[in-house]
């Protein structure tokens, strides 16, 4: 807009400025036309008639003009009225050295103020309708921009879900591709990670355990030096094992480090509205049960993404009222959140209960990397995420407490909410 308004007035001031000036050219070309025509009617006369005299030059004459005629033969001569202050005039030569001058009102002034104002009022006319085109092209590109913003703000709080809604501009689009391409990518990115890092953890623990036991049987040997190298790499070992624990333990933590204490009413609500049109579209019920004052260290992108999950395979492949709870569980040190989303389907069928979670495992046409990416996007955050119950299919998420926080005591069934 201030571009368009700019280039307004870079436009409109010579333009205003030329019509000014030619408005009052215009008056005097035509004093300067109409003097041609007395100077050639003066000389007509005189030649035929010196003494004739200027009676029949007044209809040349412009409305409230005045012509003065000085001639050496036959004098001053003035025809009008005087068109006072301001007047604009013209003069010509007369023959034998004479002069003729033709003044008018100074009525120039209306016309170029007339002419400015219609300038000004077209320049004000293009000023506004590239205002408004200006405004329309920048509602329809803040609205695609801002969500793209905020695609790309849930990406990096790990909210890997897909947003297949397009906005009709080729660039923007784009953008939304290669951002749900990348939200792919980094999903399979962290699923692997966890596959690695339990891998690896598993591999170490096992070999090291069979390490401790040889070197625990070795340091029982009759002789002594045997036995006192068997203590020291028995000493070594356990300082491995404490090592490895230390490395999980931060890797687990650097994972989690964007999890925070969140109130879960709020966060399961917002999942629940997310949820709730495919939902109705599917003629499907979704309810909401949530015990008060559930607080929990989490990352919400990812926590999101990953109720996401449970809430559409419940969709998809079960059936009847599907239910997102969240309650207390465990008591001291060990207690948690447990979040569950439960359907009234069939449930999961025995040969897949315990590879449900296996990457590429799935009971129906889908990819089966869904629960594999949940499970990932949990135990980023320090939790964890499991069958609870194949028939019916019941998923527990269970999520840590924040620490030092004064935490409200386990939730009676008469303090859940229904929604």
């Amino acid at each position: 807009m201030i571009a368009v308004a700019i280039t307004g007035l870079v436009l409109g001031a010579p333009l205003a400025f030329a019509y000014w000036r030619l408005a009052e050219h215009t008056t005097r070309a035509d004093l300067l036309a109409r003097l041609a025509q007395v100077v050639v009617r003066l000389d007509d006369q005189r030649s035929l008639d010196p003494s004739a005299g200027l009676g029949s030059i007044a209809r040349v004459l412009p409305p409230g003009g005045r012509l003065v005629v000085d001639s050496p033969l036959t004098g001053r001569s003035v025809i009008g009225p005087d068109p006072g202050p301001g007047a604009v005039a013209e003069s010509l030569a007369l023959g034998q050295g004479g002069t003729v001058r033709l003044a008018v009102p100074g009525g120039t002034w209306g016309d170029q103020l007339q002419t400015v104002a219609l300038v000004a009022l077209l320049v004000g006319l293009s000023v506004g309708i590239g205002a408004a085109i200006a405004t329309v092209t920048a509602w329809r590109l803040a609205g695609p921009l801002e969500d793209l913003a905020d695609r790309a703000t849930r990406l990096g709080m790990g909210d890997f879900r897909p947003a297949p809604a397009r906005h009709g501009i080729p660039e923007l689009d784009r953008v939304a591709e290669l951002l749900d391409a990348s939200a792919a990518a980094l999903a399979e990115l962290i699923a692997r990670e966890r596959d690695l890092v339990g891998d690896v953890s598993h591999q170490l623990r096992s070999r090291l355990t069979a390490l401790l036991l040889r070197l625990d049987e070795l340091a029982t040997h009759p002789d002594p030096d045997t036995a006192a190298e068997a203590e020291a790499a028995l000493e070594q070992a356990e300082r491995l094992g404490a090592v490895l624990d230390d490395l999980l333990r931060a890797t687990e933590e650097a994972r989690a480090a964007t999890a925070e204490p969140v109130e879960l009413g709020e966060l399961l609500g917002e999942v629940v509205a997310d949820w709730k049109p495919q939902a109705d579209a599917d003629r499907r019920p979704l309810r909401l049960r949530v015990a008060d004052e559930l607080v929990a260290r989490v990352t919400p992108g990812r926590l999101r993404e990953a109720l996401g999950v449970l809430i559409d395979n419940a969709l998809r492949h079960g059936a009847g009222v599907v239910t997102l709870s969240a309650r207390w569980t465990g008591v001291g040190p060990d207690r948690m959140v447990v979040v569950e989303v439960t359907d009234g389907g069939e449930g999961v069928p025995e040969d897949l209960a315990a590879h449900v979670f296996d990457r590429g495992i799935s009971g129906a046409s889908s990819t089966g990397v869904g629960l594999a990416l949940a499970r990932a996007l949990v135990e980023a955050d320090g939790g964890r995420l499991e069958l609870s119950s194949a028939r019916p299919a019941r998923f527990a998420v269970y999520l840590r407490v924040p620490r030092g926080e004064e935490l409200p005591g386990p939730a009676r069934p008469s303090t859940s909410v229904v929604r």
